[in-house]
């Protein structure tokens, strides 16, 4: 059986994608794998990039010789779309050749498998690549997580904000982003201790990810005791709400700060910015008009509210 497992312990199977267009071999590999991984098949290679990018599969089993377009044509599509490049492939072929393997590995491909079918080389081969899989994976999620808070760090902010650029660009839909600063964050350290503080990080980061409710807002640590949020398909209305209400529950957790020039709890100040983006423009004015945004409500007072639909005004709240 497979190993175990962070994905497993979820109670998820690894997802493996079947491409063959001879049905006995799907039914072969199906029976094979069955019982370890959530199998999906297709006997249509023309649709195989737009079912790795639906499903996300941890391997793809890839037929070389197959109608249409063939394996190695599929292979290049898989490793030329940034949502698909991660996704190992192993090609399923009749062919021995040692030109044909070479090929194979040139386009991407990390291992084969030879028909007729060996159930022992064909499982061991799986096993060992969906586990070197999942390991990438979680590596490269701790990369992009913060390690005090949980949240996203400052690299994947960075990814998710270049990612919900495109697609708003491509929908035509607003797309909101925060800049949010722990007020006097400096002089709570000095009150009441570092180990302190960081507790007081870690109890906004998780107040942020409970206010922001939908899969795919991102909550993030920008640096020091600022955060971020991206908010796509969020107008300017929709953002000022969440905004205000993320200030009202970070002061609802009643964390003590006598040292504080604003209140005796801990506040934050929200710099918030909507625009729906243009293909001339790019995300990096969203951060520059957010982090303004941001100083103008610490101008006003802290503990409060800056907002602007970008080609607005700003409103102080």
């Amino acid at each position: 059986m497979l190993e175990s497992t962070e994905l497993q312990a979820n109670g998820q199977r690894p997802k493996l994608l079947i491409v063959d267009d001879q049905q006995i071999n799907i039914r072969i590999l199906h029976e094979l794998f069955r019982d370890e991984f959530e199998i999906f098949m297709t006997l249509d290679s023309s649709s195989v990039v737009a079912k790795a990018k639906e499903l996300a599969p941890h391997l793809v089993l890839l037929d070389i010789e197959m109608p249409g377009i063939n394996g190695y044509q599929v292979c290049q599509l898989l490793k030329a779309d940034p949502g698909t490049a991660d996704i190992p492939v192993i090609f399923i072929t009749a062919h021995f050749s040692e030109a044909d393997e070479v090929r194979g590995f040139e386009v991407g491909a990390v291992d084969f498998i030879h028909k007729p079918i060996n159930k022992v080389i064909t499982q061991a081969r799986v096993r060992n690549h969906i586990n070197a899989k999942l390991q990438a994976d979680r590596l490269r999620q701790i990369a992009l997580v913060d390690g005090l808070t949980g949240v996203a760090n400052r690299r994947k902010l960075d990814q998710e904000l270049q990612q919900a650029w495109g697609h708003c660009t491509r929908e035509q839909v607003p797309l909101s982003l925060f800049m949010i600063d722990v007020d006097c964050f400096k002089h709570f350290n000095d009150t009441y201790g570092h180990q302190a503080g960081d507790g007081c990080l870690q109890a906004i980061a998780a107040t942020l990810r409970k206010t922001l409710r939908r899969s795919y807002d991102i909550v993030a640590r920008y640096g020091g005791e600022e955060f971020a949020c991206i908010l796509p398909n969020t107008d300017a209305a929709g953002a000022l709400l969440l905004a205000r209400r993320i200030r009202e529950r970070v002061r609802e957790l009643a964390i003590e700060h006598q040292a504080s020039k604003v209140a005796e709890v801990v506040t934050v100040s929200v710099g918030a910015v909507t625009v729906i983006p243009t293909p001339d423009a790019n995300s990096d004015e969203l951060l520059m008009q957010a982090d303004k945004m941001l100083y103008e409500a610490k101008v006003q007072g802290r503990d409060r509210v800056c907002c602007r639909e970008l080609n607005s005004r700003a409103r102080v709240i």
